[in-house]
């Protein structure tokens, strides 16, 4: 699994640099673990709940050799152990030292090259930088967007069955920019504006009139 600092070539809160004087800045807004965990758990089961079926078949394949009842309880058991499993992986996002900055209380600032998340009084000067390369595809839901981060690159000669695991059951981490932290409406038109140039949202996602 990979952790947020590996992804997109992320690092910590640092000495910012300046976004451009026309860049889209946000009103301050903070991601919950709880919130995150809904929306994430929601996410990974609705694409790995057939995963969830390989436990089930390896438990009762013994049964066609010596029918019992007992395989059926192995069977539940293993798949109960790979749903628990695979639930600690995206609650131990939020409890790593790594993830702690993707639930301060943030505002945004964005321009053509990049994306800054400032914490505290902005003469602070605290920020993380990402730049739009280190996006991986965005989402718009009813009340916010999604930037998904990148998942960061495997370790080189890593086994191939490491490999499929780590992309399969990789826990998508992201940042949470709900509508309301826009200062206006047409601040939220041009940023859908600038997702939609970066190629994160798709045509269809709707045109903003800017």
């Amino acid at each position: 699994m990979n952790q947020p600092n590996q992804r997109g070539g992320g690092g910590g809160f640092r000495q910012a640099q300046q976004a451009s004087p026309l860049a889209i800045r946000t009103k301050k807004s903070q991601l919950t673990t709880d919130a995150y965990t809904k929306m994430v758990m929601g996410e990974v089961w609705k694409k790995d709940w057939p995963y969830a079926l390989i436990p089930f078949v390896l438990g009762l394949l013994p049964a066609i050799f010596l029918p019992s009842w007992w395989w059926i309880a192995l069977a539940m058991v293993l798949t109960i152990l790979f749903v628990l499993f695979r639930s600690a992986q995206v609650t131990g996002i939020t409890q790593m030292e790594q993830s702690k900055p993707l639930f301060e209380r943030m505002a945004f600032e964005m321009d053509n090259k990049q994306l800054l998340l400032r914490v505290g009084p902005e003469k602070e000067g605290k920020a993380m930088q990402l730049t739009w390369d280190m996006i991986d595809r965005a989402r718009r839901d009813p009340d916010a967007y999604l930037l998904y981060l990148k998942p960061g690159t495997p370790p080189t000669g890593l086994a191939a069955w490491r490999l499929w695991l780590a992309r399969t059951f990789d826990v998508p981490v992201f940042l949470h920019l709900p509508f309301k932290i826009f200062n206006a409406d047409n601040d939220r038109k041009l940023f859908e504006a600038l997702l939609r140039r970066k190629n994160l949202l798709p045509a269809e996602a709707g045109a903003a009139t800017v």
